[in-house]
């Protein structure tokens, strides 16, 4: 009976990622006809447009994932001072929105940037460069976090080896560092470029008449309501984004290995002082936009009055940023919610007892969710709900996110899992007692900590996604960061800069609560 009852709720979740990722995406494809092929892809200026979007792309990619490398070498290899302080402040940038990062750039470099004004110069903004330095702010830190946690596991045995056979300091790296860090690289490579080249943020705050794919998907759907059009560009976003599933699929082996001795790092002042004074340029140059946002929210008129005022602050408040800001709240909470809730129960499923069929189905669905861009699963989720009761309601925000954002939850939990010991359950069977007080009393308690990163992950990701439901999005359920893109549209960009302030404070009090409450559950667990 329970085992019938276990198969049922397996079925049950292939069911729902069934009609919330796979249907959707039939959907969009089935609204595609020839015409709409032949007037894309055989034309010229649409050729122009995936060239532009691979060469920017592949350009903020590569420099992105240089400097990742660059700054987490100097955190994770040296000794230098203030890493506390420096690791927070170089991933300060990814609490707000893709947007915000374009629209910080316009404001510090534009025709009458602050940083404009001051050098009395003026910058060539918009198109490649604009698109190429937001996207590096926008996606460096996940790059950065990527390689740093890497390093952490790094075997100090090979290097203690090498620096006894008098191996040079140059021979370690490029022998050792690169050649550990290359399947890691890899999956940060694609992984940021996936993310660039989806996005529409940055393009359409910096972008000008430098389309790309993204932007032209946005205007097809939002601008002229051609769906077919949106749904070949939607496959054509896909691509990439699969290709670097599987390979990232393929080529993760997990590195496990014998981490048996942990790197020592000696003191070397030079070396350390350099490394502290290239992360505290970094720092201070990629938060210069959230610097600038907090200019422009206290000031009356930039730059024509820059006299303190709290004006803009009003303006926001009364276009409507406190109910959107309350729709954004419940909206985080409730996909982080639910989406902690499917994906720890899917992980158990996938992680703990006899793999079946249907749990290794459910394995490869859940990994699968990451290669979905938000902006095609928005555009699916458009031709499949509309008309439909839950269109235009918060409910399918929550729904898309859910899925959107699956990935990376659904695997703490699975590989958070997978460590505790695999006998609890024969021994909870032997002892009588039920399968929901054992996981209530056992492993929730053992995975808190994980539970709550799920948890800080998918509403700080709420707070800060565009792509995913701006297609879905009306006058009634509207989260606060869609605000961005109007007010930037009207030149507000006192009030854009003020909401995307309040959207990183936000973020930032989530990270702080979950902080404390995970360092007092660890007290209490010791």
């Amino acid at each position: 009976m329970k085992w019938i009852k276990s198969k049922s709720l397996r079925l049950l979740f292939v069911v729902f990622f069934f009609v919330t990722l796979i249907l959707p995406l039939f959907n969009m494809f089935a609204t595609i006809t020839t015409e709409s092929i032949q007037n894309l892809l055989f034309t010229p200026v649409f050729g122009e447009v995936i060239l532009r979007s691979v060469l920017v792309t592949a350009t903020a990619t590569l420099i992105a994932i240089l400097l990742a490398l660059a700054l987490s070498w100097c955190v994770a290899k040296t000794a230098m001072p203030f890493k506390n302080i420096l690791i927070p402040a170089l991933t300060l940038p990814m609490l707000i929105p893709s947007i915000s990062h374009g629209m910080g750039l316009v404001i510090l470099f534009g025709a009458k940037g602050i940083i404009t004004n001051l050098l009395h110069t003026s910058f060539s903004l918009y198109g490649f460069s604009g698109i190429v330095i937001g996207s590096v702010l926008y996606t460096f830190p996940i790059a950065f976090l990527m390689l740093l946690d890497v390093f952490k596991y790094e075997d100090g045995a090979l290097y203690e080896a090498a620096q006894v056979m008098g191996v040079s300091k140059l021979r370690q790296f490029t022998d050792l560092t690169l050649v550990y860090l290359k399947k890691p690289l890899i999956s940060a490579f694609f992984a940021v470029f996936t993310m660039i080249f989806t996005d529409y943020g940055v393009p359409l705050a910096v972008g000008g008449k430098y389309r790309v794919l993204s932007t032209y998907m946005y205007r097809e759907v939002l601008g002229l309501l051609n769906f077919s059009n949106g749904a070949v560009v939607g496959i054509i976003l896909l691509l990439p984004a699969i290709l670097a599933f599987i390979i990232d699929f393929f080529s993760r082996d997990s590195q496990s290995g014998t981490n048996s001795i942990r790197l020592k790092i000696k003191a070397s002042p030079v070396r350390d002082r350099c490394a502290a004074g290239f992360c505290i340029l970094t720092a201070v140059l990629f938060n210069l936009p959230i610097i600038a946002f907090v200019v422009l929210s206290v000031v009356k008129k930039y730059p024509v009055d820059l006299s303190l005022s709290f004006d803009s602050i009003l303006q926001t408040l009364q276009l409507g940023a406190g109910e959107y800001f309350f729709n954004a709240i419940v909206m985080s909470l409730l996909t982080a919610l639910v989406g902690t809730a499917i994906a720890f129960t899917v992980a158990y499923f996938t992680s703990r007892g006899k793999q079946t069929f249907t749990s290794r189905c459910l394995h490869l669905i859940s990994l699968v969710t990451v290669a979905v861009p938000g902006i095609v699963l928005g555009l699916g989720y458009v031709t499949l709900f509309s008309g439909s009761i839950l269109y235009g309601t918060l409910m399918i925000l929550v729904l898309v996110n859910t899925i959107h954002f699956f990935s990376s939850p659904y695997l703490m939990a699975h590989n958070a899992l997978l460590k505790l010991n695999p006998n609890f359950e024969d021994i909870a069977m032997t002892l009588n007692i039920p399968k929901h007080r054992m996981i209530r009393d056992v492993l929730l308690p053992s995975t808190f900590g994980t539970l709550l990163e799920m948890f800080t992950y998918y509403f700080i990701n709420g707070m800060i996604t565009i792509s995913a439901i701006s297609f879905l999005s009306t006058v009634d359920n509207m989260p606060l960061a869609l605000m961005i893109p109007v007010f930037e549209g009207q030149r507000l960009f006192e009030c854009a800069a003020f909401v995307s302030l309040i959207i990183l404070v936000s973020n930032l009090i989530l990270k702080a609560l979950t902080s404390f409450v995970s360092s007092k559950w660890q007290k209490y667990l010791n």
